[in-house]
C-alpha cells in the first residue's frame, strides 16, 4: 500500500459538515482487491486501528484509501494472518503521520 497523508486546512472558509468528533471513511475499491471478502477485511482493519488512534487524531473527516493490490499469490486467503498484519502496520504509519500532521 502506498502511504501518503495530506493534511489541509482553511482558518477563511466555513465549514460545510461540522464535526463533533472524528469520522472515518474507507475506500477499498475493487480494483486493488478483487474478493469482495478481501476488501472486507481490509476495511475491518482500517476501522478497528482507527479507533485505537481516535484519541489521537483531531476531529475531522478523514478518508484511507487503497492505492495498490495485495497480491492474490502472495495473500492467498483474504483472512490470512499475514495480510491484516500487514494492513495494521501500513494504516498505523499513516495515523501516526497524520496524528502528527494535524
Amino acid at each position: 500500500m502506498n502511504v501518503r497523508t495530506v493534511v489541509s486546512k482553511t482558518h477563511d472558509t466555513p465549514e460545510l459538515f461540522p464535526l463533533q468528533d472524528m469520522w472515518l471513511g474507507a475506500m477499498v475499491p475493487k480494483r486493488w482487491a478483487k474478493r469482495a471478502v478481501t476488501r472486507n477485511a481490509i476495511k475491518r482493519q482500517i476501522y478497528t486501528v482507527s479507533a485505537d488512534f481516535s484519541p489521537r487524531i483531531p476531529d475531522a473527516g478523514w478518508v484511507v484509501r487503497l492505492r495498490r493490490d495485495f497480491s492474490r499469490k502472495e495473500f492467498v486467503s483474504a483472512s490470512s494472518e499475514a495480510l491484516k498484519q500487514l494492513v495494521r502496520s501500513e494504516v498505523q504509519a499513516l495515523l501516526k503521520v497524520g496524528a502528527q500532521a494535524a
